[in-house]
């Protein structure tokens, strides 16, 4: 893919300093998930940081041992970092980065504004089905691991080939994200800040209801739809869309609206 990062390290890019940008990527996932967008930002003047969730890079047993907690403070220590050299910070994120942009602005008052990019409140068909059966007590609880049958729902045919994800899903993993899933829908209420919600019509793993939940519950400042896209909307085909809606939305996000 031209133009896009591919490693799967967490980075930073330097931009003039006034607002920063946190982008978090998705479960078993890595930050080659937002390389691409972390480079528009910085083109646009962002200075950008996006860490790598814990568990997340290393092996498949290291994300069976984490919890959603140290996720949220993964993305926590991120904000904080980027708070001592930007006056502003806002928070990006994809699927399971979204649910945790999300809901870290519901008590950080001092992020500026959110965007949610394909982020999932559920799970529907087989995928809600297998994720419901991986809860204490179901009948995959026991399984360590779950293939992932077709690989990244992505599109794109590149980003799918380079993508640097796991190939399986760690059940008590994936209980723990069923788990945050409830904790942030919960928490999409107290959103005070600006809100920009994008996703797919052609998502296989988040159901693209999902978005409306949350624009409804967030009284989010802006939704899009994209129709050509599956699952990872920013690194898929429709990745520019992505990119220039994020840094439109941030550029509307005055002074006022952001302040810290």
């Amino acid at each position: 893919m031209t133009g896009q990062r591919a490693s799967s390290e967490p980075f930073e890019l330097v931009g003039d300093d006034d607002m920063g940008v946190v982008l978090v990527h998705g479960f078993t996932g890595t930050p080659y998930e937002v390389g691409y967008l972390g480079d528009k930002l910085a083109a646009a003047g962002y200075t950008v940081r996006a860490p790598r969730l814990p568990g997340h890079g290393t092996t498949l047993a290291h994300l069976d041992a984490t919890t959603w907690e140290d996720w949220a403070e993964a993305v926590e220590r991120a904000v904080d970092a980027l708070r001592v050299r930007c006056r502003r910070v806002a928070v990006v994120g994809q699927s399971l980065g979204g649910l945790l942009a999300l809901h870290l602005a519901s008590h950080r008052p001092d992020v500026c504004a959110v965007a949610s990019l394909a982020a999932p409140l559920w799970l529907d068909g087989l995928n809600g089905r297998v994720a419901h059966w991986t809860r204490p007590g179901g009948w995959l609880s026991r399984v360590t691991k779950l293939p992932k049958l077709s690989g990244s729902d992505v599109r794109d045919p590149r980003t799918k080939a380079e993508n640097p994800c796991y190939e399986g899903i760690p059940t008590r993993a994936l209980a723990q994200l069923m788990a945050f899933m409830k904790v942030t829908d919960d928490a999409l209420p107290s959103i005070t800040q600006p809100v920009l919600v994008l996703h797919a019509t052609q998502d296989h793993t988040a159901p693209v209801a999902c978005a409306q939940r949350i624009a409804e519950r967030a009284h989010a400042k802006r939704v899009r739809i994209l129709p050509r896209s599956y699952h990872l909307i920013a690194v898929d085909v429709e990745r520019d869309i992505v990119a220039a809606e994020v840094v439109e939305f941030l550029r509307t996000c005055g002074d006022k609206q952001c302040a810290t």
